[in-house]
């Protein structure tokens, strides 16, 4: 396998032109984060793979990537999104109907067939989680090896995707949740998903890992603690992804620009260049 996952083609005649979609769905995850359900206005529908992402423009507001959560099983493209900025507060805030541009999908995707028949952790922080949606999705269908899922929110309140937590479980999946601090509604266990997995203590072959960076860092680093190879454990890293077809080279991280080369990469790839201040 390459150092990278392999860029995938562009499938749209103008990577730059926005296609219009329209809002059909909107579903609050949290207090700040919604899962937006989208359709193109008068093209076909676009197929996202695990880990991919969309530009979104909101019009007169402006444009940021969103990783694509999952596909509806109308062939809809759910993003979902917290509130941090103006464009995410503005499509936090849309309402059925509403029309946004969207361009892509982008970037590069988890290597799902590659675990088949392995062990694999997947390790999210947060928003973390919904990059991995699909992914986790097709390793629990796929019903080889075990997988083990384990997410870290701060607290309680910010904890997404309850119910697709259960489903994986229903399915066969070792689902952990963890929190940062615990209120009087918590049972469960509190501290990092790292500390987390070192609980645990089991060995896996292969990891996929997405949230803050300081999260995948120890993440990655754990996995590889207890056995894992290094060229085994993926992440997601972002940076100023732009154009997202790797023209702009604003998203530059060394030798790689992540909106073609990434936002999935494998760890032995970039772990020096994560180390590296101002990078």
């Amino acid at each position: 396998m390459g150092s990278l996952a392999e860029p995938l083609p562009i499938t749209a005649p103008d990577p730059m032109q926005p296609t219009p979609y329209r809002v059909v769905a909107t579903h609050p995850e949290s207090a700040d984060v919604t899962t937006l359900s989208l359709v193109p206005v008068d093209a076909a529908l676009p197929v996202a793979l695990p880990g991919q992402f969309m530009t979104v423009w909101v019009f007169g507001v402006g444009e940021i990537p969103i990783s694509v959560s999952r596909m509806g099983v109308a062939g809809e493209v759910l993003l979902t999104v917290r509130t941090v900025g103006r464009t995410s507060a503005a499509m936090v805030g849309s309402a059925v109907g509403d029309v946004m541009g969207l361009r892509g999908p982008f970037g590069t995707a988890w290597p799902v067939a590659a675990a088949a028949g392995r062990d694999i952790v997947v390790m999210a922080g947060g928003l973390g989680i919904a990059p991995l949606r699909m992914a986790i999705d097709a390793l629990v269908a796929a019903q080889a090896g075990q997988v083990t899922v384990i997410l870290g929110t701060r607290e309680p309140a910010q904890l997404l995707f309850g119910a697709d937590l259960d489903r994986w479980r229903a399915a066969g999946a070792s689902v952990h949740v963890t929190v940062d601090a615990a209120d009087r509604t918590w049972n469960g266990a509190v501290g990092t998903a790292t500390a987390m997995l070192q609980r645990l203590g089991v060995h896996h072959d292969m990891a996929f890992v997405c949230g803050p960076e300081m999260m995948m860092t120890s993440g990655a680093r754990a996995v590889i603690a207890l056995g894992a190879q290094p060229h085994d454990v993926w992440v997601s890293l972002e940076r100023n992804m732009h154009c997202g077809i790797g023209h702009c080279g604003r998203c530059q991280l060394g030798p790689h620009l992540l909106c073609r080369d990434g936002a999935v990469v494998r760890w032995d790839t970039v772990d020096e260049l994560l180390e590296v201040r101002g990078r």
